[in-house]
């Protein structure tokens, strides 16, 4: 029988001196606190209570133990709040983690504007080094990971955060001397410049989308800063982030293609643990990027 369980009934009955009244207290029986206190005489080895038909009162040994088990539960107690107190506090360490990719852009002025508007909350924040399995940032000491695909796993919960622009693009300089695209289906025949986790490109919105396997890769890489780089060079055709685009569509550096379809945006999901009870920090977390990607929108490109 749990050892807790039982002394707190011994610790009750002790404290109303009858198994009556304990029962009465814990809200049981009076037959199940006679077990609970017999359970325990026979754990400790010695006989703690004198049973009468009218009373129950506590032997030397029997009131000794009383003493030691109440300070036990007292301190429990105590720690069980301390712990449910902290719960549901905004602060103390907060671990997060996401593709390589993102934590570079939006995300990392995010999390950063987050810092400072709560300094009582440390953040540890990592980029890379994530498992193709959703769950296993919990393993790894991670309150939150990012992600940019729509998750379906029991085992964790998700919350979209924003929705991130993307923008297909290419250098004035490449466009030249190789045409704009007067379709979709002409990227087959063009220098495109990849994301690894990017190899298929969906090109339009709803019904008129289109998706085009990428077979003429003449630049690959694992960062879209990268890809961006490369398309201001003149290297060819990119699938890039709008974001951080922006300044070199806004200059001429990158021209957009096929601005009539234009490209999905990438919806941002937190993904965290499937506790019903939250902690406190990591719902305000949650709750400010939603804010921030919502109160700092990117600009309207007209070019």
């Amino acid at each position: 029988m749990d050892r807790l369980l039982v002394m707190r009934s011994f610790v009750t009955v002790a404290k109303v001196g009858s198994f009556s009244g304990a029962a009465k207290a814990l809200g049981t029986s009076g037959s199940l606190i006679s077990r609970h206190v017999a359970d325990l005489e026979k754990q400790v080895g010695v006989r703690l209570v004198n049973r009468t038909a009218r009373s129950v009162s506590l032997t030397e040994p029997g009131l000794r133990y009383s003493q030691f088990a109440q300070r036990i539960l007292d301190e429990i107690d105590h720690e069980d709040a301390n712990i449910a107190e902290l719960h549901d506090r905004p602060e103390g360490p907060l671990s997060i983690i996401c593709p390589k990719w993102i934590g570079s852009l939006d995300l990392g002025d995010a999390i950063a504007a987050f810092s400072v508007a709560h300094p009582r909350i440390t953040v540890r924040f990592e980029l890379g080094g994530m498992s193709d399995r959703t769950y296993d940032f919990l393993d790894s000491g991670f309150d939150v990971a990012f992600h940019t695909r729509d998750l379906r796993d029991s085992s964790v919960r998700l919350k979209k955060i924003a929705s991130l622009p993307f923008v297909l693009c290419a250098a004035e300089s490449y466009i030249k001397e190789h045409g704009a695209l007067a379709s979709p289906n002409d990227l087959a025949g063009r220098d495109c410049l990849v994301h690894v986790n990017d190899p298929v490109w969906r090109i339009g919105h709803g019904h008129a989308s289109t998706l085009h396997k990428i077979r003429n890769v003449v630049f690959q890489s694992n960062s879209y800063i990268a890809l961006q780089k490369a398309a201001v060079h003149g290297r060819g055709i990119a699938l890039i982030p709008h974001r951080p685009a922006y300044d070199d569509l806004v200059s001429g550096a990158l021209r957009v293609l096929l601005p009539e379809l234009a490209v999905p945006d990438r919806s941002l999901y937190a993904i965290y643990g499937p506790a019903q009870n939250t902690p406190r920090k990591v719902k305000v977390f949650l709750d400010f990027l939603t804010t921030w990607f919502s109160d700092n929108p990117i600009p309207a490109f007209t070019g």
